[in-house]
């Protein structure tokens, strides 16, 4: 683990919890026993994530609002944000995983590579406290703070897609989950969103949230939108 650690730049003084950050649910699920994996770390992680970020963008952005602050981090911990960040600490190869996992292309998803880096936060965390995962969090994510402080647009897909249709009418678009597949370490799910009983468009993602979030992204990204919303209203 030291060329990570390197990347990472933390040492562990407790190694075996970068081990268990980095090991996939597949490795348990498909030896069929029971064993270590990063979801406990993951859960930690995220809640380090949210308030290192959250700290950090109070002290950056004086002049925020709430409602700009939350949009903000919600765009900077989204998973597509998350995935890429993992991609350039090189996370992808460091993961353990089973080989159907790994075969199916698990190494290069979005969803786990998110997952990891999240992990990976509760692991250094827990070595090192919240300085050190503050720190950590602060490197890796310092390009998209200072963006953010340069007035980056933040993406909010569901509430500009609620704002285009309440424009035109009061009432709010529906989302519907329509499919849910994969096992319980690695579910995906299928979202529609409709309006005045129109379906506007459809996505996926690993959670309930996302892919509503993908539907409504589907939706505006639609070329036939206003006709499909005039059609509706």
């Amino acid at each position: 683990m030291a060329p990570l650690e390197s990347i990472l730049g933390h040492t562990f003084r407790q190694p075996l919890l970068l081990t268990e950050a980095l090991t996939h649910g597949s490795v348990s699920y498909e030896s069929q026993r029971t064993g270590i994996d990063n979801q406990r770390l993951e859960f930690l992680g995220d809640a380090v994530l949210q308030l290192a970020l959250s700290h950090e963008m109070f002290a950056r952005l004086p002049d925020a609002d709430e409602g700009r602050l939350t949009k903000s981090r919600a765009h900077l911990v989204s998973t597509k944000s998350l995935a890429r960040l993992a991609r350039e600490i090189d996370l992808g190869p460091h993961l353990l995983m089973g080989r159907g996992e790994e075969a199916s292309g698990g190494r290069e998803r979005d969803s786990t590579l998110a997952d990891a880096l999240e992990a990976v936060i509760g692991a250094i965390y827990l070595d090192a406290g919240f300085d050190g995962a503050a720190g950590f969090i602060l490197r890796v994510f310092g390009a998209e703070l200072d963006q953010l402080g340069l007035g980056m647009v933040e993406s909010n897909p569901k509430g500009d897609l609620q704002e285009r249709l309440q424009a035109i009418h009061s009432e709010a678009p529906v989302y519907r989950i329509i499919a849910q597949a994969g096992p319980d370490h690695a579910k995906s799910f299928e979202a529609a969103v409709c309006w005045r009983g129109r379906e506007l468009g459809r996505g996926a993602g690993k959670s309930k949230k996302e892919a509503e979030v993908q539907a409504a992204s589907a939706a505006l990204a639609n070329p036939n939108f206003d006709k499909l919303v005039k059609t509706a209203s």
